[in-house]
């Protein structure tokens, strides 16, 4: 039986089994984030857009695979679980204590309540820009958090570097390399993947850039 595609904690997909990649369903991923969005800021529940939806909003050229990822803090979630419930949409919880799904336009939601295994938080909402998808207008995660979560999604058993430099590259001059350095840069894949920003030229050497 085929497996799949897995999650990492912050929204961004692993990889298919034998490199195999899903049918495109960008777009239904995209109405569905926008039906999701406008519901939430109906309500003026606090959240943003992440994962590779917010990516794309960003302007990066991502291909959309698997589901859309919101941030919400953890003690919204009853509420924004009964919006979205009172608009007609599945919702249920997973084992995962972090998040909460829901099913929309035929698509998975996945409610993020930790994102890099921190807790959502007011001021990474704060943080985030108001940017359009598609139609829709909505808060999305900062470049800088977007990329650290993309970041903390790197391990021994996922680390692809080739997918989150098409992410990076884009938003080079959106994100605070300093901050993302001092979160993310004594962990050693993410330390490499920084490495390979330099050797690249996408990012000036630490050093230089002091």
């Amino acid at each position: 039986m085929p497996r799949t595609a897995r999650t990492e904690p912050d929204g961004w997909p692993l990889d298919e089994p034998g490199g195999r990649l899903p049918p495109d369903r960008a777009q239904a991923i995209l109405e569905a984030a926008k039906r999701i969005g406008s519901l939430l800021k109906a309500k003026d529940h606090p959240f943003a857009l992440a994962g590779g939806v917010a990516a794309y909003a960003h302007g990066a050229d991502v291909r959309l695979q698997h589901d859309a990822d919101f941030c919400i803090r953890r003690e919204d979630a009853e509420a924004v679980t009964h919006t979205l419930r009172e608009a007609g949409l599945q919702v249920f919880l997973p084992p995962e204590d972090w998040l909460i799904k829901a099913r929309c336009l035929g698509q998975d939601v996945d409610l993020i309540l930790e994102l890099a295994k921190r807790p959502v938080t007011s001021e990474l909402l704060d943080r985030a820009e108001v940017l359009p998808v598609d139609s829709v207008r909505m808060p999305v995660l900062s470049a800088t958090d977007l990329v650290s979560g993309l970041l903390a999604a790197f391990s021994e058993h996922h680390c692809d570097f080739g997918a989150a430099l098409s992410v990076v590259r884009p938003l080079r001059e959106k994100i605070d390399w300093r901050r993302l350095r001092a979160e993310r840069g004594e962990q050693p894949m993410p330390a490499a993947f920084l490495y390979l920003l330099e050797r690249l030229q996408v990012i000036e050497p630490e050093e230089a850039a002091v």
